[in-house]
């Protein structure tokens, strides 16, 4: 692949990982804040300018959901109105854009896996903002592939589920976790992957809406319970005896949630002719890579 890549969003966990995916690129360029702020749209629209990319990776978000309710003009920016400038400008140079979207546009009505055609209907300032982002591409950009995932964890970033309960299994002896949201846990790593495996396959045939999640559902109660069976195995220091499961209403918090949020990936799993990886297997791997990581 020797068209210029730029990668927005470079130092979050999906963004990291693409960096390693795509190594092979000689022309892959690299940019996420504080150097680009997704708020300012001219700055964005200065460097596209500058960088000239064939294809345009925005790996970044604004992915704090319950901070989106008291900030919804922020998540707009970086979720909505940012993502519309890209596709405008993936336009203008006649690009591809790849977009990285959420299970969060659904309402959790489902009682089976979400298609790429199912309706909308996002409960929560952070998926309403994330769908808006979705129209904004379909509106402005003819070549784009918008990405749905779900429950993302990985190696990098500040926080995410997987970093959460080991921080709490080595500090407490009792845990609760909500265990009536279902959805499918996704390692970042599987992520990347996929996307690098697209890129070199991009064309007008492929443009539209596609869901990647890994393979099996998961409650995050059930999710916790995994985590700390393979951490324990592992040698993490867990200090955690107990995991109590508990309800949505238990557990109130400032965004509402999908009940259910497992979205069908049969249509990209036809695309690179295999299925994602099961969850299990890709949550083992990112906890042994990261336990060699913290013993270094």
């Amino acid at each position: 692949m020797n068209k210029p890549i730029l990668l927005i969003g470079s130092n979050g966990q999906v963004g990291k990982e693409l960096v390693r995916s795509l190594e092979p690129c000689k022309n892959l360029i690299t940019i996420a804040r504080p150097t680009l702020d997704l708020t300012q749209p001219h700055t964005l629209r200065s460097v596209i300018r500058e960088k000239q990319p064939q294809i345009i990776i925005n790996a970044a978000a604004y992915t704090a959901v319950d901070k989106a309710e008291s900030e919804p003009e922020q998540a707009k920016a970086i979720n909505a109105i940012a993502p519309g400038i890209l596709a405008e400008e993936t336009e203008k140079l006649g690009a591809f854009l790849i977009h990285l979207s959420t299970d969060y546009v659904f309402d959790g009505n489902n009682c089976r896996p979400y298609q790429e055609t199912d309706t909308t209907n996002p409960l929560n300032v952070y998926g309403k903002t994330k769908l808006l982002g979705e129209q904004a591409i379909q509106q402005s950009c003819t070549n784009h592939l918008i990405l749905r995932t779900a429950w993302v964890y990985g190696s990098f970033g500040k926080s995410n589920f997987v970093k959460t309960m080991l921080r709490l299994g080595a500090e407490q002896e009792e845990i609760r976790v909500v265990a009536d949201q279902i959805g499918s846990p996704t390692w970042a790593r599987d992520i990347a992957e996929a996307i690098a495996q697209i890129i070199p396959h991009l064309n007008s045939e492929i443009v539209g809406i596609y869901h990647y999640t890994n393979s099996g559902v998961s409650s995050w109660y059930d999710f916790a319970v995994t985590i700390f069976e393979e951490a324990q195995q592992l040698g993490f220091p867990l200090k955690v005896q107990q995991v109590i499961p508990i309800t949505t209403s238990e557990y109130p918090t400032p965004a509402r949630r999908p009940n259910y949020s497992v979205l069908s990936c049969s249509k990209i799993s036809a695309f690179l002719g295999k299925n994602p990886p099961h969850w299990r297997k890709a949550l083992r791997q990112m906890l042994k890579e990261w336990f060699v990581l913290r013993c270094q």
